[in-house]
């Protein structure tokens, strides 16, 4: 039987059955929420997009999430249509028609808009953008620390696809992800063009030894708004927080060692490589920051 699980596994919700989706100002039911197969994020992977949570009727830094929608637009030269102030509109009408308080989390994807034709060029996107936001019941279900593989797909050079945009175009991680799962372990560990440790498919990562916190550079890895809040956090509270390059020698020593991401805040990590990390278990500095982090987001974040 297979065991293995996801960072992004949620427990079962049937509300979800009936939630409607905001498609380019109108909410429909799921069912009958559709884009054009001429859509420039269906064809290409032309967009970008946030993924946001909602704890007790407040989306957790809802305004860094904006700001870094708007940011990697303007990166790929697409004009969103709208305010900050708009967006946020949108996803609190979504939030409403979906009576949503709690637990819950939300997908915000915007693409180049509907092409004439089936290329690539931006000029022929004639309609746009497309705004989808698709917002469900979700309690993350993560039963034990992940394990992670090691696999030879790389998070790229800035000239190539700059790995810091939360690009439609996820390939790349999804390659990362089938990798590791037919090496029997739940994701993947992806290096830097360096051969640096760097950060999972789906999630950044950290390292915990002798009390200190490591995390990558960040130079070829998502600007997670998760890792910055817990590198926030330690250095707030008194424990060494370090953005270094370091090796998987380093990671396998590791006492612990989690993942962070907006969906399952502070994931655990048992395993990298068949190598367990430190007893296999969520490790003190692990629980502590989740304590933190909880404790953050109660206060306002």
């Amino acid at each position: 039987m297979d065991d293995r699980i996801s960072t992004h596994d949620a427990e079962e919700d049937a509300r979800n059955a009936d939630i409607r989706i905001w498609v380019d100002g109108t909410l429909r039911h799921r069912n009958d929420a559709v884009v054009s197969v001429y859509d420039s994020g269906f064809m290409l992977g032309d967009g970008v997009w946030e993924g946001l949570r909602l704890y007790d009727g407040r989306w957790a830094f809802l305004d860094e999430h904006i700001a870094r929608l708007f940011e990697a637009a303007k990166a790929i030269d697409l004009d969103i249509g709208c305010r900050p102030d708009q967006v946020i509109a949108a996803i609190e009408e979504t939030r409403a028609a979906n009576a949503m308080t709690t637990d819950a989390h939300a997908r915000l994807m915007v693409t180049r808009g509907v092409k004439r034709l089936p290329f690539q060029h931006p000029r022929l996107s004639t309609r746009g953008p497309t705004m989808v936001i698709i917002m469900e019941h979700s309690t993350p279900r993560i039963p034990r620390p992940v394990t992670l593989a090691t696999v030879p797909h790389l998070r790229g050079l800035p000239m190539t696809q700059d790995p810091k945009l939360n690009s439609h175009s996820k390939l790349n991680c999804i390659l990362a992800c089938i990798a590791a799962e037919k090496a029997g372990a739940d994701e993947a560990l992806m290096l830097d063009v360096h051969g640096f440790v760097n950060t999972t498919n789906a999630c950044n990562f950290f390292i915990v030894r002798k009390g200190e916190v490591w995390t990558s550079t960040g130079d070829y890895c998502m600007n997670g708004i998760t890792r910055q809040t817990v590198i926030d956090l330690c250095r707030a509270n008194d424990i060494p927080v370090f953005e270094r390059n370091f090796s998987l020698v380093d990671a396998y020593g590791a006492d612990e060692a989690f993942l962070t991401g907006t969906f399952g805040a502070q994931t655990p990590v048992g395993a990298i490589d068949g190598r367990v990390i430190g007893d296999g278990a969520l490790g003190p500095v692990t629980a502590r920051l989740r304590d933190l982090y909880k404790a953050r987001v109660a206060g306002g974040a």
